[in-house]
């Protein structure tokens, strides 16, 4: 199923207000989220529109959960954070994904709950192709 109201199925300018495309996994979307007070932050979405986990598979399921480990495990050797909190909201967008958001003892939002997007930390383009380039390699 396909939604072209839905930013994780048209891409194109829904996607680009808050994310830039990385690559693709065998059951995701990989999107460098464009707030990047967590340096690093990306969102893993389900190539599949489905509100909640339990609309897969158990073996879409499966790879949608091996696609966000693999990710995870990127984002701990390029970045060594202390924690990578995992969001899976959907209140609002009805599309499964979610946000891996690398943590620092002594950075940012330490010991809370990230803000869905503070509006804080926008890089330049060169910036966002620095991140792009070292998360695309290791996809």
């Amino acid at each position: 199923m396909h939604d072209e109201n839905c930013s994780y199925c048209a891409e194109g300018a829904l996607l680009d207000a808050f994310g830039i495309k990385i690559g693709e996994l065998p059951m995701s979307k990989v999107i460098l989220f464009k707030e990047q007070s967590h340096r690093g932050r990306v969102i893993v979405a389900c190539k599949q529109h489905v509100d909640d986990i339990t609309d897969l598979t158990k073996e879409d399921r499966i790879q949608f959960l091996e696609d966000v480990n693999h990710v995870a495990e990127i984002l701990h050797e390029l970045f060594k954070p202390d924690k990578i909190n995992f969001g899976a909201y959907g209140d609002t967008m009805h599309h499964l994904h979610f946000h891996l958001v690398p943590k620092y003892k002594d950075g940012y939002e330490w010991g809370g709950v990230f803000a869905m997007n503070p509006h804080e930390t926008e890089l330049t383009q060169a910036g966002y192709d620095e991140l792009i380039k070292m998360i695309r390699e290791k996809l």
